[in-house]
């Protein structure tokens, strides 16, 4: 491959979805380039995304009650200053999107018509059409950056390696673009903001190009990464055979859809709020019905029936496309993998542990979603925490770039080894886990990676298993079936590499222990 070198005065940001580009727009006025690895609206997360944005919006609610239901549902692993920070910003982020365009829907008073969602104790769920927020939303900010004279977007490059001088700071990244040059991009941050995992699962309801390989590079870079074993399922993905999956937005059962067994018994019990529990919780009383052969469906033909084209248009066309009517049909359901609360540690503003290196968005773990993230948080964040990493990233400087070092770009790894290492992650490291499965997982990834290199969604998923496999308790997102009791003490994953190792230190309230893992 031909490689050439451009030195950039302003920060380079990895990644087109909504952290990314209110990183860019609230950079303002230094130079960015932001990179995605296909046209912007097609390769984000964000896009896909279908309940809104959650925030204090009400006369009822404030951000304290929204703080409160953070906390609740994170398990005892969530930042409470973090927590804080989001939802005191959330009422002025949502009025940020709606200025740049963000279609919101209104109340007849003018207000933002909000949704309830599982684990909020009331209605705060800023909506777009019923279930299209996350691609309204994005289409309005990718308009506004599009006009933005600071912003240069690339819609065809990969992130494949970060940069960095003697001392350890990151001076940049090596983008391979889709006509096989190499670019070597220096620049005073770089900012990742490149999405979750959920491609790693054979069953999922993200983008599949969504890969972890953030997270894997930033680990390469030596950056600490932070309870990657926390992964979300969400309850209610479409079961026809596609992939990915579409979802059933946790708006349906907000308004009265019921889980229901082939049998038609509620899978959650009878009372009116029990399909609104958090999603850890359903997804896993989801999964044990389909292990018993009982099938899991998603019944809206009593509540919202004929209503359903009108409120919720993305899951209707998503059900017919499919030959499923679900104004008179229950909808097959199933858990799939939908967001990644572990990732690369980061503060409220991206900073990482390693100099000029940020984070945001769903590849960061900043710490306000702990062990089960709270829906719709993940909107909020992306823009709330992405307005603060850009302002912040627009002051990094370097006087000159030194690299000690010339980047290798990771190897691709091939399709068939990857559908090998999906299906083995859902059938392993998915809703429910024991160390039997995790140990499988980890000697295939052993594997993968001794005939295929260090590729990044092979690292990824290392990442997450081991860390699955050394956490000895069930909390929130990871359910063990072998150790089902959530431990008093909540403590976080750390890990760091120092070669030829991954050091795994667990935080806990008042004492730190420190693993040594030996690296494959």
């Amino acid at each position: 491959m031909s490689r050439q070198r451009i030195v950039h005065d302003g920060p380079l940001i990895i990644g087109g979805g909504l952290a990314g580009l209110s990183a860019a727009l609230s950079a303002a006025p230094a130079r960015v380039l932001v990179v995605s690895p296909a046209p912007l609206l097609t390769a984000a997360s964000s896009a896909w995304a279908q309940g809104g944005v959650a925030a204090a919006l009400t006369l009822e609610d404030t951000p304290g009650l929204h703080l409160k239901d953070t906390e609740a549902a994170g398990a005892g692993l969530v930042d409470h200053d973090a927590a804080l920070a989001l939802t005191t910003d959330g009422r002025a982020t949502v009025e940020w999107l709606a200025s740049l365009g963000a279609p919101f829907d209104r109340d007849p008073d003018g207000g933002f018509a909000v949704s309830r969602e599982a684990a909020h104790s009331m209605a705060r769920v800023a909506r777009v059409g019923g279930d299209g927020a996350g691609r309204a939303i994005l289409s309005a900010l990718i308009a506004a950056a599009r006009a933005a004279e600071h912003i240069e977007i690339w819609e065809d490059g990969r992130l494949c390696g970060l940069m960095r001088d003697g001392s350890g700071r990151v001076v940049g990244g090596l983008i391979e673009r889709t006509d096989g040059l190499l670019v070597e991009v220096l620049a005073p941050a770089v900012v990742l903001a490149t999405g979750g995992a959920g491609g790693l699962y054979g069953m999922t309801t993200t983008p599949a190009a969504l890969l972890g390989e953030g997270m894997a590079l930033a680990w390469l870079a030596g950056a600490e990464i932070r309870d990657p074993e926390f992964v979300q399922f969400h309850p209610t993905a479409i079961d026809v055979g596609l992939d990915p999956m579409p979802l059933a937005t946790e708006a349906l059962r907000g308004e009265g859809a019921r889980l229901i067994d082939r049998e038609g018994r509620f899978i959650l019990g009878d009372a009116d709020d029990a399909d609104l529990a958090p999603r850890d919780v359903v997804a896993r009383a989801v999964f044990k019905a389909r292990a018993e052969g009982r099938g899991a469906f998603l019944d809206a033909t009593r509540t919202i029936g004929e209503h359903f084209p009108q409120e919720f248009p993305a899951v209707f066309a998503s059900c017919m496309a499919a030959g499923l009517d679900p104004r008179t049909t229950p909808i097959p359901v199933a858990p799939a993998a939908h967001y990644h609360m572990g990732g690369v540690t980061a503060d409220t503003e991206g900073r990482t542990t390693l100099k000029g290196l940020f984070a945001v968005g769903e590849c960061a773990a900043t710490g306000v979603h702990g062990a089960n993230r709270l829906a719709s948080n993940s909107l909020l964040e992306a823009a709330a925490f992405g307005r603060r990493t850009g302002r912040a990233a627009a002051a990094e400087t370097v006087k000159r770039f030194r690299t000690t070092e010339t980047t290798q770009p990771a190897p691709h790894l091939p399709t068939d080894v990857l559908l090998r290492l999906r299906r083995a992650m859902s059938e392993d490291c998915g809703v429910v886990r024991d160390v039997s499965g995790l140990k499988r997982l980890l000697k295939l990834i052993r594997e993968i990676e001794k005939e295929n290199g260090q590729a990044l969604p092979a690292l990824a998923a290392r990442l997450i298993a081991q860390s699955a496999l050394d956490r000895k308790e069930s909390r929130g997102g990871h359910f063990r079936s072998d150790y089902p009791n959530t431990d008093k003490r909540p403590r976080h994953t750390r890990l760091t590499r120092i070669d030829p190792v991954i050091v795994a230190t667990t935080v806990a309230a008042t004492a730190a222990v420190v693993a040594v893992i030996a690296s494959t």
